[in-house]
């Protein structure tokens, strides 16, 4: 039997499938059980076709909420999976293609993820963008250095301002950070910054927010298999991708999902700027 913690596809076009990762990810599709947690409330999870942003989506729809996916346009095949997974669970769910690296962007989005579902009570600011450059310093062009700081980072406040009048008292929102925050790799240069700037926008959002009582946290995730990996990352790291972390392993989207369930549940109501480290060991401080 193949090792399912050991990568085998090391190189695809950039944004990457789903079924063009051998081994499959796991996002909790046979392993995933709901306790009702999440139901009645209404969340928007962006980057949400696949990889992590797939596992969270699934998981809050077997938590009861109903979701809208977020995801750039040429990713419609993933989203159509994770869709279909979605509405097995019985919930709403719609598909709202969108490039998050504009203002107007972010406030159409929410726009419509209001109209779709009849509110919103979550917010998931998951959608990235990075490409690792072995090169050092002088082979980052500007062209990705703009894409990489307008996606990751002026995409997630415009999201985060659209949404955060709609936000009820109790509502939540959650940004996917990095073990990169902590622990940059010379290759990632640009999406490790970036990642370190999300971190301290956590903290400035939560307590902008805090007295209109929505709460607003991060997850950190450190190397997890996902259509990104192989669609930007040297063929010759991959191979070894996560093999320097104490458990030993590359983890998989659906070990991430309970963190996001949790910091969206009334279990975290106290819970609010803050990062919850899920990287197999790594440290987040």
């Amino acid at each position: 039997m193949s090792d399912p913690h050991t990568p085998r596809t090391t190189d695809i076009d950039w944004p990457g499938a789903t079924h063009q990762l051998d081994p499959r990810p796991d996002h909790g599709e046979d392993s995933y059980v709901g306790h009702g947690r999440l139901a009645g409330r209404r969340a928007l999870v962006t980057g949400g076709d696949s990889g992590i942003g797939r596992a969270v989506a699934l998981a809050f729809a077997r938590e009861g909420a109903d979701v809208a996916v977020a995801h750039l346009p040429q990713e419609q095949q993933d989203a159509d999976e994770t869709l279909a997974l979605l509405r097995a669970a019985g919930v709403r769910a719609v598909s709202l293609p969108a490039d998050l690296r504009s203002p107007e962007a972010a406030h159409t989005l929410v726009d419509r993820a209001v109209h779709e579902l009849g509110g919103l009570d979550v917010v998931v600011a998951n959608a990235a963008f990075q490409m690792a450059r072995p090169g050092g310093l002088s082979d980052y062009p500007p062209d990705q250095v703009r894409r990489t700081y307008e996606t990751n980072v002026m995409g997630t406040l415009w999201l985060v301002q659209s949404a955060a009048p709609h936000l009820p008292p109790g509502g939540s929102i959650t940004v996917t950070t990095s073990i990169q925050a902590y622990s940059p790799s010379e290759h990632l240069l640009d999406y490790a910054s970036t990642k370190a700037a999300l971190n301290n926008l956590v903290v400035n959002l939560a307590a902008d927010l805090g007295p209109q009582g929505v709460r607003v946290n991060a997850v950190a995730p450190g190397p997890i298999w996902t259509p990104l990996i192989p669609a930007t990352m040297p063929a010759e790291k991959i191979s070894s991708f996560g093999k320097d972390t104490p458990l030993g392993r590359m983890g998989q989207p659906a070990e991430l999902a309970g963190a996001y369930v949790f910091l969206a549940s009334g279990d975290a109501s106290y819970v609010s700027g803050t990062v919850i480290g899920v990287t197999g060991g790594k440290p987040v401080f």
